[in-house]
Parts: structure tokens; C-alpha cells; sequence
């Protein structure tokens, strides 16, 4: 397929990714122009970058590619990130290294096995209601659940207050009108100040008392750096597994066979994971500022010019993975960069495997057949790569 040069394609219009297939485009500017000038449009200019090799490069050096001015675009006139150099995804080394010690405990190896079986019991109260619905979303009804469940206990979410939580999230972290969900995004940050002072009082084994009595350079978290940082933990622990999981999904669905022979040979189970996880890319892009002059490729980047790392098109590059537009539950290796890369490397990794494991193994386990009752709906988003909707009919064993 000849795909001509994308003199006019907006990289940020919603459009693309929720109509169309931004992957042609992907290719020709990996080939032709692999670090492109992109003008001002709402967003302020920036540099795309678009290969694997040059996307980790940006990713492991902290130092000239800075986080604290934020990760993600922002239309002009919106100001800076509020989290700019105060939460664990919008700061530099060596503060960055502070806030992630604070909370590291509660991601290693050990914490999540502990968790596991209470995992396994959540995703079966899900698949249960799921059934009983009859139809189902399988975006927010199954794949949205498990994630919000572990970082709610992880944060030391009462279970009585859980489903209240659970619809807020699904309301400001969906795709519907942007009043609604600002809405839903403050009484949820209201909802964490209550918590945040009901462990000043009261300490738990927490993420929320954790934040409340940790320092960082010798001092306490301001109240505001603590609520920035719950939503931070709240919308990491969540928005990847939940669109991963969906994706995947939807994609098993568009290839049963491959569905039929991971229900066969669970042994297959790591490697599909991985491979749901660089086929889905949920994060459509990450921005990075530079810092001091830099030659990126054969292009020169100022000091404060916006670096932007298109996660799908790195994992799809023709140089590093072998035949990159098939999804191959076998394939090996498979060093993507849905999870990034370098000092922020996703903290949560191991428990987005195992959540996604557990899901995935349960549903195998508990239902004969998964059927699409409509057509998936993709979110318009520069930000995310995933559905806003899945139906789904899903019949027991």
C-alpha cells in the first residue's frame, strides 16, 4: 500500500484515531521524516517522534528530556500541568526517585502475589454479574472493575465506598460530555481530601497514609501535592489495565482461534500478555521538554521545545519487531514500550500483569463463549488508544 507523505495529517485531532487508522501514517514517518516538526495547531508545536530506538533514547535520559512541565499536550491557553514537578509522573530524578520510594512497597513482587487470590474473587463477583446481565459493557462492566478494585484496597478505599468510586471513575475517565466529567473528576479529588484527612488522624497501611506521613527532602507532602498524587495513583492504577484488557479482548473476539488456543494451552499466557500489551499501546502519546540544546537524529531541539513519543507507532516499528502488524501470541522477544522505559517505567508493571493474567485466566476458566453484541466504539482521544465500548454477551461454562 503507497501511503503519501501526511503533509496535512493533524497528529491531534481525536479523529484520527477514533475514525481512522493512524498506522499508515506511522509507517511513512518512521521511514521519511522520523523526528517531524508538527505546527501549532490548538496544541503548541512539537517535535513527533516516532521509532523505537529513538523513543527509548528520549525515555532514559531524564536529564535533557524533562518530565516536570508535564507529559502529556495541552491546548494553548490551558496553562501548565497542576502536577508539574510535584507528582510521581511529572518529576525529574532526584525528587521523582523521593515520591516513588514512598509507594514502591506496595508494587514489588511480594505485595502483589499477596493480593492475588483477592483478585481471583473479585473478577469472579465480576464475570457473575456480567452473566446476569445478560449484555454487558465489557469495557466498563468487566475490564474497568478488577484495576479499580486493587488500587482502591491498595489505597485504603473503605469496600463500602468502592462502587461510588467505581462510577465517578467511569464518568470522568470516560468520553462523555467534558462538563460532566470535570464534575466527576472534582468530587472524586473531594472525595480523596476527606480520605487524605482521615488518615492524618487515623495512619493505616496505605497508599493515601503513606503519602500523608512521608517526607521527601526532609518534609511533609503538602495537602495538595498528597491529592495530586492519589489522582495520579488512582488514574495509573486504572486507565491500562482496563483499556488493555478491553482491547485485548475485542481483539481475541476479532481472532477466536487464537482466544480457543490460549484457552488450550495456558503456558501461552506470558506471551500473549505482552503481546496484548504492544498491539493495544494505551498510551497514545508521551511529551517530554528538553532541557539544553539537542540533536535528536539529524534534527537540533532548543531548550524548551516539546518532545512527543507515539507510543503505537514504537511498537509497531518494522526495525525492531519482526512482522509488526500481525498480533502473535508467541512471539518472542517482545521488549515494547507500552510500559515505558527508564526512570519512569511503569511502577505498576508487575500488577498490570498479574491483573491481566488473573482476568484473562478467570474468563477462560468460567464462560463457554464471549460474543459481540454491537459495534466497539473507540475513544476520541489524542491522549489514550482504546474503547470507550465494548457489548458483549458472555455465556457461563
Amino acid at each position: 500500500m503507497t501511503v503519501l507523505a501526511p503533509e496535512n495529517v493533524n497528529l491531534v485531532d481525536p479523529e484520527l484515531y477514533a475514525t481512522g487508522d493512524p498506522y499508515p501514517v506511522f509507517r511513512w514517518m518512521r521511514d521519511h521524516d522520523p523526528v517531524r516538526r508538527h505546527d501549532a495547531t490548538e496544541y503548541p508545536a512539537f517535535w513527533s517522534v516516532t521509532r523505537y530506538d529513538d523513543i527509548r533514547a528520549v525515555y532514559n535520559d531524564a536529564r535533557v528530556y524533562s518530565s516536570a512541565q508535564g507529559i502529556l499536550l495541552r491546548p494553548k491557553g490551558h496553562g501548565q500541568d497542576p502536577g508539574g514537578g510535584r507528582t510521581l509522573a511529572l518529576t525529574d530524578p532526584p525528587r521523582h526517585k523521593a515520591l516513588r520510594s514512598l509507594v514502591a512497597d506496595w508494587f514489588t513482587t511480594r505485595s502483589v502475589r499477596a493480593l492475588e487470590d483477592a483478585m481471583r474473587d473479585a473478577v469472579r463477583q465480576v464475570v457473575a454479574r456480567a452473566v446476569e446481565l445478560g449484555t454487558c459493557d465489557f469495557v466498563t462492566d468487566v475490564a474497568g472493575r478488577l484495576p479499580l478494585y486493587v488500587i482502591c484496597r491498595l489505597m485504603g478505599v473503605p469496600a463500602h465506598e468502592q462502587e461510588m468510586l467505581f462510577a465517578l471513575t467511569t464518568q470522568a475517565f470516560g468520553a462523555g460530555e467534558p462538563e460532566a466529567r470535570s464534575i466527576a473528576h472534582q468530587e472524586i479529588m473531594a472525595y480523596f481530601v476527606e480520605l487524605m484527612y482521615r488518615r492524618m488522624d487515623e495512619p493505616a497501611d496505605d497508599l493515601v497514609s503513606a503519602l500523608v506521613n512521608g517526607e521527601v527532602d526532609g518534609e511533609l507532602l503538602t495537602e495538595e501535592d498528597i491529592l495530586l498524587n492519589c489522582d495520579n495513583l488512582l488514574v495509573g492504577g486504572t486507565e491500562n489495565v482496563r483499556l488493555a484488557v478491553a482491547g485485548g479482548m475485542r481483539t481475541f473476539l476479532e481472532r477466536p482461534a487464537d482466544w480457543e488456543r490460549l484457552r488450550d494451552d495456558r503456558g501461552l499466557m506470558p506471551t500473549a500478555i505482552e503481546e496484548v500489551l504492544r498491539w493495544t499501546s494505551t498510551a497514545t502519546h508521551i511529551m517530554r521538554t528538553v532541557t539544553e540544546p539537542v540533536v535528536l537524529r539529524d534534527r537540533v531541539l532548543e531548550a524548551g521545545d516539546r518532545v512527543v513519543l507515539w507510543t503505537p507507532s514504537a511498537n509497531r516499528d518494522e526495525r525492531h519487531f519482526a512482522n509488526p502488524d500481525a498480533f502473535d501470541l508467541t512471539r518472542r522477544p517482545n521488549r515494547h514500550l507500552a510500559l515505558g522505559a527508564g526512570e519512569h517505567f511503569c511502577l505498576g508493571a508487575m500488577m498490570t500483569r498479574t491483573e491481566m493474567r488473573i482476568l484473562f485466566s478467570e474468563l477462560l476458566d468460567s464462560t463457554r463463549s464471549i460474543e459481540q453484541t454491537g459495534p466497539a466504539v473507540p475513544l476520541r482521544s489524542i491522549v489514550v488508544n482504546g474503547l470507550e465500548s465494548l457489548p458483549v454477551r458472555i455465556t457461563p461454562a
